[in-house]
């Protein structure tokens, strides 16, 4: 650098001019990137609402769709009632056996009240059985039981391809609660957890219910019983039918399922249901 007084000034002036202009150009690049963080600010505020409306519109859909969904529930449920001899007491006993059973063997309050609001569909299927075999007042003979034995698959084609979930189990009920663990039952044979576990669950209530009932080709049984051939078999019901765990809690819970029978049985003041 220069020793002569007016280059170093000329140089000091220069160089606090470049200063100046760098704070300058520093401060306008702040300024866009806070204007376009600002932006970007507004246009993620915007999306939000927009994300938030559309999922508003959207539970308000499904909503509505479940709605629909328990409304062709119920008119299929009047539907079956007009064709079986079953009546709202049945179905509020099922309903009511299932829900105790799963919450006895732990299986949780959500799955719980699935099942206690899918299960009175079990037996929709009997729409499509004629009546000379469903109300046939003597045993059904080979050919009739082969009949019967396809009211399963007719109610779960009613209940398929909905997108529900509530419909989706009550389908799988409506298919599965005549298989029988050991492979024996119907329309399948499955076998094991092969079944699932809904249709396990009513498999297990519907038979309890059964036995509690009249049949044409028996009286109705006892609690005792009941709970007699349930846990140690009369050689048409045997425990090997069952899910072990499920009979398990079912030992453990058959008075709260006794105490649900005396409360809905035929004549009870909840007869009809709820």
């Amino acid at each position: 650098m220069s020793d002569n007084p007016a280059d170093r000034e000329s140089a000091s002036q220069a160089q606090m001019q470049r200063f100046v202009a760098d704070l300058k150009e520093a401060r306008a690049r702040e300024k866009q990137q806070a204007a376009a963080t600002q932006a970007a600010y507004a246009q993620l505020s915007a999306y939000a609402r927009d994300v938030k409306t559309a999922w508003r519109k959207e539970r308000q859909r499904a909503e509505q769709l479940e709605r629909a969904y328990l409304n062709t529930l119920q008119v299929l449920l009047r539907a079956s009632a007009y064709k079986d001899e079953e009546t709202g007491a049945h179905i509020a006993r099922i309903r009511h056996y299932s829900k105790t059973l799963c919450l006895a063997a732990g299986l949780g309050e959500d799955l719980a009240t699935l099942v206690y609001d899918a299960s009175p569909m079990h037996d929709v299927g009997k729409i499509g059985v004629p009546d000379v075999v469903l109300k046939k007042p003597g045993s059904l003979d080979p050919d009739e039981w082969k009949i019967m034995r396809r009211h399963p698959a007719i109610g779960a084609s009613l209940l398929n391809g909905t997108g529900s979930a509530l419909l989706e189990a009550a389908r799988e009920i409506a298919l599965t609660h005549h298989e029988r663990w050991d492979g024996s039952g119907y329309p399948n044979g499955l076998v094991g957890e092969a079944i699932p576990l809904l249709g396990r669950v009513v498999n297990l209530v519907d038979q309890y219910d059964a036995l509690r009932s009249p049949r044409v080709y028996k009286p109705a049984f006892t609690h005792e019983r009941t709970c007699e051939i349930m846990l140690k078999g009369d050689g048409r019901s045997m425990p090997a039918h069952f899910d072990p765990n499920l009979l398990a809690a079912f030992g453990d819970t058959h008075l709260q399922l006794a105490a649900v029978y005396e409360r809905f049985c035929e004549g009870a003041p909840d007869a009809l249901g709820d």
